[in-house]
């Protein structure tokens, strides 16, 4: 679902915004997808996937922020210092997009970060105000998204997607 058709292609594997820019530029092509699967052996799984029967269509990344280049971000602020989980990639595979599988991969975080003990999850998608965003950028979710699944918008940020600010958003699991 997040790996490249071709496997020694050095491209994301979701892990662009997971790793510090030195990692994640040192790893390449194999290499990324066997990091990618060293971090589903760990007890904390990387993110939730979203099924139509026995077919992966959906792929949401989620993790503590603490562990994630979000903690040092100058762009997307610390709204606060709750211990926060971070939401930044939701990928619907074509051919099932505009069927709700984007929500339920929200709703999927949220569980799954509740199940994990996190106090709240955050988001930093796009405000578009509903105008049209590239496929390219559209993996960081629109604010709308967020609503939809419960989260507030908790701040501006200074960082932008595809042409658009984004926002930090935030649903809290207290």
């Amino acid at each position: 679902m997040i790996g490249p058709k071709n496997p020694t292609s050095t491209v994301c594997w979701c892990l662009s915004h997971r790793l510090d820019a030195r990692t994640n530029r040192s790893l390449s092509g194999p290499a990324r997808g066997d990091y990618v699967r060293e971090l589903c052996a760990r007890p904390v799984a990387p993110g939730v996937l979203a099924y139509d029967g026995d077919e992966v269509v959906g792929w949401a990344a989620v993790a503590p922020r603490s562990e994630l280049p979000f903690a040092r971000s100058r762009k997307i602020p610390h709204v606060d210092d709750l211990p926060v989980w971070s939401a930044w990639c939701v990928r619907v595979r074509p051919g099932h997009r505009g069927r709700g599988v984007a929500h339920s991969l929200l709703a999927g975080v949220v569980d799954y970060a509740r199940e994990q003990g996190a106090p709240a999850v955050e988001g930093y998608p796009v405000d578009n105000r509903g105008e049209k965003v590239d496929l390219t950028m559209a993996f960081v979710g629109t604010r709308g998204l967020f609503e939809a699944a419960g989260f507030v918008k908790a701040a501006d940020t200074t960082s932008v997607a595809g042409g658009f600010p984004r926002v930090v958003m935030r649903r809290d699991l207290r």
